[in-house]
């Protein structure tokens, strides 16, 4: 397969994958956590960060201008870093913006794609923003080691007529090489037994860049700590017990060096990222056991907004609860186009099995699930499975949430027709037990059913049926045969109503007859009076119609 070109497209594909992997790799980016501070929570920090990035470049679609992407990533980044390791991404990112900006301007117009020789130069001066916004001392044995070892491959390669797919993946394995040494260029981490915890997840960005490029993804091993390479030496001093961060507008570049000055008098892990070359906001980070004072000199610079103040956890590997945009959140696990669209609509997230997927029916997976689950940046989040979750992954996704940080409660709705009961009811300024309660007590009071048409000749409870005829089925049992999907239809209705009910929803999937609504309007009106009816052209996949009685 030939290799693709990293264009606009391109980019946002990365930036999507990267997200989803760095999900899949936190936990252990988190263990091997031991430098600057063993907090724990690098994996973390660059995945929400990474997460931001993402949210910025897709706010921007519509631009086919590479330049106008790398610098919306960039901005996101910056703007939504978290800690040290998210203050290195940001600047990172700055890099692919700043060489891509000037590359667009050389050509007087858009720029269409990067190729490797400006990938190389993005990351060589990415090595060198970094450097500066941590104080202009270059430490070995941390993700600038990898960095710098990626960016000179990739130029070496470039410089010697490579495409940029054999420049990649030769920089992605410098990069792994790179990473492999740093327990002996860093005694931290060579007495804990770990790589550096930074370079391991800017490793997982590059081979998500290259798997996006080339079509394969590079096979790495999964580290954990080990026993340590070297006797641990005396006890270190306490750390800093808080992490203060906040973004500072209206600075004078005159103004950067005093406060560098003054941060590093009051702790630690001390960073200054700019948004753009010639910009005047900046992202700051520093490690100090005087927040106040943190902030105080941060206001003494310029306008400062989004401070973040969180107590540093040096006790082992933990969870982050995340940086959470709003309190709660219903995600929707829906299929086809206007289903997706419906449930948008009435404000929930929404998640869709793969399309590839001949049968949709428990097509997510727990990972799937758990993304985006912290897609929805929301603290709590409200679950409707809708019949695409199994159990099994559904529990696990859901478990794996709650560790996240994220208050996840799974509702009970077998069906997207359950699904819209609960949503209509939800109300996210209820208290989460009572809104999850009702929600519940929605779903379960909505009655469904679905109608498929037959492929073979099979014996039923409702008696035989051949191919082509409608099954009208309720509790995994074909209730109604008819010749066709509408008689099927109408059939399973009036039996559903049989219990009482006032409204009737039919979702219509795709390849349904377009006839068949009025079919059914027709029906209930003549023979149900007074019962209203809706239907809604969802485009799912499986089932003909999705039918619910509340």
């Amino acid at each position: 397969m030939p290799d693709r070109r990293l264009d606009a497209t391109a980019l946002r594909d990365w930036a999507n994958t990267a997200v989803g992997d760095l999900i899949t790799h936190t936990d252990e980016i988190n263990r091997l956590n031991v430098f600057p501070v063993a907090d724990s929570d690098t994996g973390t920090n660059l995945l929400f960060t990474m997460r931001s990035a993402l949210a910025a470049a897709e706010s921007a679609v519509g631009s086919g201008d590479v330049s106008q992407l790398t610098a919306a990533l960039s901005d996101g980044a910056l703007h939504g870093a978290r800690g040290n390791s998210g203050v290195i991404l940001s600047q990172i990112l700055r890099g692919l913006a700043d060489v891509t900006a000037s590359a667009a301007a050389d050509t007087d117009g858009a720029l269409a794609d990067i190729d490797a020789v400006l990938l190389g130069a993005a990351l060589r001066h990415a090595v060198g923003l970094v450097v500066s916004s941590m104080g202009g001392q270059l430490v070995a044995g941390t993700i600038v080691s990898v960095l710098q070892a990626v960016a000179e491959t990739i130029q070496q390669w470039a410089a010697d007529g490579a495409g940029l797919g054999e420049a990649l993946t030769a920089g992605a394995d410098a990069g792994f090489a790179a990473l492999e040494r740093t327990p002996d260029q860093l005694d931290v981490l060579a007495e804990a037994g770990v790589v550096d915890a930074g370079g391991r997840g800017f490793l997982v960005l590059v081979d998500a860049l290259a798997a996006t490029v080339t079509g394969h993804a590079p096979h790495r091993h999964a580290y954990e700590p080990g026993p340590p390479r070297i006797e641990s030496v005396a006890a270190e001093p306490a750390p800093p017990q808080f992490e203060v961060m906040y973004l500072l507008a209206d600075c004078d570049a005159a103004a950067l060096d005093p406060l560098r000055t003054r941060l590093e008098h009051l702790g630690e892990s001390v960073g200054i990222a700019a948004s753009t070359a010639d910009g005047d906001r900046y992202s700051v980070h520093v490690h100090t056991d005087d927040a106040g004072a943190a902030v105080e000199a941060g206001l003494a610079a310029g306008a400062v907004s989004r401070i973040q103040i969180s107590v540093l956890n040096t006790g082992g590997a933990r969870h982050s609860s995340g940086s959470w945009s709003r309190e709660r959140a219903v995600l929707a696990v829906v299929d086809g186009d206007g289903a997706a669209e419906l449930f948008g609509q009435e404000g929930a997230c929404v998640l869709r099995p793969d399309a590839a997927l001949a049968d949709p029916a428990n097509g997510v997976t727990a990972r799937e699930l758990v993304r985006a689950l912290v897609d929805t940046g929301a603290a709590q989040v409200m679950v409707l499975p809708n019949g695409y979750v199994a159990a099994e992954e559904l529990v696990s996704g859901c478990t794996a949430g709650i560790g996240w940080g994220i208050d996840v409660v799974a509702l009970p709705t077998g069906s997207m027709v359950q699904g819209l009961a609960a949503l209509a009811v939800h109300d996210p300024g209820r208290e989460a037990v009572d809104d999850g309660f009702s929600m519940a007590r929605a779903a379960a009071a909505a009655r469904h059913g679905s109608v498929r048409t037959a492929t073979e000749q099979a014996l039923t409870w409702a008696g035989s049926c051949e191919p082509g005829d409608g099954l009208g089925i309720a509790g995994d049992e074909v209730l109604v045969v008819a010749a066709d999907v509408a008689g099927a239809a109408t059939g399973l209705i009036d039996l559903l109503l049989v219990a009482g009910g006032e409204l009737v929803t039919v979702l219509i999937g795709d390849g349904a007859d377009p006839t068949v609504a009025d079919a059914l309007a027709d029906h209930i009106h003549r023979r149900h009076p007074g019962i209203e009816f809706a239907t809604y052209p969802t485009g799912h996949r499986g089932d003909v119609l999705l039918i619910g009685v509340e």
